[in-house]
Parts: C-alpha cells; sequence; structure tokens
C-alpha cells in the first residue's frame, strides 16, 4: 500500500465517528465491570459471586446468537447498535440511583448483568457488520485493527480509571459510564446509512441458522474461525495469572496488575502498527505464524521464573493473538456478503466468547490435575499442535495470500 493511504482512514469522518463510539462503549463496558464486580464483592464477600456474575453475561450470547445476527441483518444496523448502548446507559443509571439511595442488592447485580450481557450480545455483532460499510474495503484491515486499538487503550486505561473513581464511591463510576454511552449512542447515529437493502425475511429457523450453513459452506472462514476456537481454548493462561504473580514469580498485587496489563499492551502497539502498515499479502502463513508464536510465548510463559522475562513474553502473546484475530476478523467479513454478516459475526462472537470463557475453566480445571505450570505448558503445546493440524485441514486457508479474493469473472 502507499505510504499515503493511512491518511485517508485518518480523515474518513464516518470512521472516526465509529472508532471514537467504540473507546466510548468499550470504557463504559470496563468501568462498569469493574464496578459491578467491586460492589457485588462489598455486598457478600463471596468470591464465587465474581465468577457467576461472567457466567450471567455470557449466558444472553448463548441464548440469543440466532436471533442477535438477524436483527443486524434485518434492521437498520445504526439503530440496533444506539439501542443496545441506550440499554446499557439505562442499566448504569439504575445502578446510580441504587448507590445513592443505598438499594443495590445481589440479586439487583444480577439481574442487571443478564441485562447488559444481552445488549452486548446484540451490540457487538450488529457493530462489526456495521464496519465494513463504512469504509473501502482496501483500507478495511487497517480499520480492524485501528477499531481494535479503541478496544485495547480502553482495556488498558478504563479499569484503572473506574478503580480510581470507585474510591470516592460507586456512583462516581456508575455516573460517568451513562455519559459515555450516550455520547456513543450519538455518534452511531450519526453514521452513515446502510446502503445495501434491508433483509425482510421473518425470523424462521432457516434463516436463523443460515449464518452456521454459510460458515460450514466456506473452508477458509470455518478453519479461521475453529482456529481461534481451539488455539484460544488451550493456550489461554490469563486465569492462573495470579498464582504464578504469588507462587511462582514471588511477587505482589501490583505484578500481577502488570501481568494481566502485558498482553492489551502488546496487542495494543501490534494495533496500532497494523492499522498503518496492513498485511496485505500472505495473509494464511502470516496468520498461521502468529498463532504459532502465541503457543510457544504460551509455553515460554509457563516455564518462566523470571518477573520481567514473563512481563516480555506476555507482551508478544498480546502482540501475536492482535495479528491474527486483525486477519482473520479482516478476511471473514470481506469474504461475508453484507447481507449475511450480522449472522456470521454473532457465531464468530460466540466462538470468540467460549473460546476466552471455556479457555479460562479449561486452565484452572488442568491446573488443579495436574499442577499450574504443566497445565500451561501442556495448554501452549496444544496450540501449537492444533496449528499443525489445521494447517493439514484447511489447506487453501495456509495457502492464502490475500485478505479478499473477488470473484472469477468468466
Amino acid at each position: 500500500m502507499p505510504s499515503e493511504t493511512p491518511l485517508l482512514l485518518r480523515h474518513h469522518r464516518p470512521f472516526i465517528a465509529f472508532w471514537l463510539a467504540r473507546i466510548f462503549t468499550a470504557s463504559g463496558f470496563q468501568m462498569l465491570t469493574v464496578a459491578i464486580g467491586w460492589n457485588l464483592y462489598q455486598l457478600t464477600g463471596n468470591v464465587l459471586d465474581l465468577g457467576l456474575v461472567g457466567l450471567v453475561e455470557f449466558v444472553p450470547r448463548v441464548l440469543f446468537m440466532l436471533h442477535t445476527g438477524h436483527v443486524a441483518d434485518r434492521y437498520e444496523r445504526r439503530r440496533v447498535a444506539a439501542i443496545c448502548q441506550t440499554l446499557q446507559a439505562l442499566i448504569a443509571l439504575v445502578l446510580v440511583i441504587g448507590s445513592l439511595t443505598d438499594n443495590v442488592t445481589r440479586e439487583m447485580i444480577f439481574i442487571l448483568a443478564f441485562l447488559l450481557g444481552a445488549a452486548r450480545s446484540f451490540e457487538l455483532p450488529t457493530t462489526q457488520a456495521l464496519l465494513p460499510s463504512i469504509v473501502p474495503s482496501a483500507l478495511f484491515p487497517r480499520a480492524v485493527a485501528a477499531a481494535q486499538s479503541a478496544q485495547q487503550s480502553a482495556t488498558i486505561v478504563a479499569p484503572a480509571l473506574g478503580g480510581l473513581l470507585y474510591a470516592f464511591g460507586s456512583a462516581w463510576v456508575y455516573g460517568p459510564t451513562v455519559l459515555l454511552y450516550l455520547i456513543a449512542c450519538l455518534l452511531t447515529l450519526n453514521l452513515p446509512a446502510r446502503q445495501t437493502p434491508l433483509n425482510k425475511g421473518k425470523a424462521t429457523l432457516d434463516s436463523l441458522l443460515a449464518g452456521i450453513r454459510f460458515i460450514r459452506s466456506r473452508p477458509d472462514i470455518l478453519g479461521a474461525i475453529s482456529l481461534d476456537l481451539f488455539a484460544v481454548l488451550l493456550g489461554g493462561a490469563t486465569a492462573l495469572l495470579p498464582v504464578f504473580a504469588k507462587d511462582i514469580l514471588l511477587t505482589g498485587p501490583w505484578g500481577l496488575g502488570l501481568l494481566r496489563s502485558a498482553p492489551a499492551v502488546g496487542a495494543l502497539v501490534m494495533s496500532l502498527w497494523l492499522a498503518r502498515f496492513a498485511v496485505d499479502r500472505h495473509v494464511g502463513r502470516v496468520m498461521f505464524t502468529a498463532v504459532g508464536v502465541f503457543g510457544v510465548a504460551t509455553i515460554a510463559f509457563g516455564l518462566s521464573t523470571s518477573f520481567w522475562f514473563s512481563l516480555a513474553v506476555l507482551v508478544v502473546l498480546g502482540a501475536a493473538d492482535m495479528i491474527s484475530m486483525v486477519i482473520r476478523a479482516s478476511f471473514v467479513q470481506l469474504e461475508t456478503p453484507d447481507e449475511m454478516r450480522g449472522r456470521v459475526s454473532a457465531v464468530n462472537g460466540l466462538f470468540i466468547g467460549a473460546s476466552n470463557q471455556l479457555g479460562e475453566f479449561e486452565s484452572g480445571v488442568t491446573a488443579h490435575w495436574l499442577g499450574t505450570v504443566p497445565a500451561v505448558v501442556l495448554g501452549g503445546v496444544g496450540t501449537l499442535v492444533v496449528t499443525g493440524v489445521w494447517i493439514k485441514l484447511f489447506p487453501t486457508l495456509a495457502k492464502r495470500d490475500r485478505m479478499h479474493t473477488p470473484p472469477e469473472t468468466p
């Protein structure tokens, strides 16, 4: 790509609005999550409740998976995303009122966590399907990387900001969150209207399952999505970071905070790089290499007894994960017709969520059976094995040269 191409993205006003909306919604969610966790633990003092909140937020993604994609394909995506952001603002507002009146209860938090998960289960595939209609296809990989930089920036900064504000009271976190979601809503409503015709079909079972059938019919898309599922499922070590920090690396809470931030720092730096220098050729080879590096970094982290080496390895791990994610997200969206993007994004989102949630569960169970270090090392080896097997199972994906393969003309 010529050197002036990234300037086009920076001066593309609809994308700037989309990027800012992504910053505000991601920051709002991160702050809300931190405050809900602290609030719940103060109320109950039960560690299990913290895990249950995450599960309650994830359940709607499974329950509404087929419907979320259909909604994103049938209705105006700007409005669907704006409604979801408004609902999340209302959830934060209820928590503000509850905090000021001292009426926040355990049951209220679980109900609101479910509603929050439901709103996000509709918002995420909708915004993913919205992005390809905002920027030209030539700029799309850079747009995905830039959008991810917004997500990673929020992941690094917003939890710390939420924790700082919580020192003044929970309402000091919930209040600004309401404002963040409302600003995101206004930015989203000002995005360009959808150019392709809306899908007027009814929500039949056949229509709802169309996204799954489409993925199965495209080996490259199926291979990329399933590769991410199994690689992250086996290689996820973040759930065990407290054990490494305390018992292996012999550091305190500050060290744990740095370890948790390290993958996000690597991902942010790599997303900024990819927004400037997109991967244009040999995308299959680069993606599989990145997943392999992810596996090697996981093994290195598991074997490390040096805090600073572990920190550096986690930065590399986050950067490698970002490379594979940007490539996968870019070509999946570009290879999917616009009328199908919502349903395909919903299935992809479920795979990503399942890999993260189940990966933490798998790491915990394996660590309980085999020990912490063997669990992480075995997970990294499993990621490398999956990478090799997937190269054999999906040879066209491994040999893929470009993000988008235009249809052949007769």
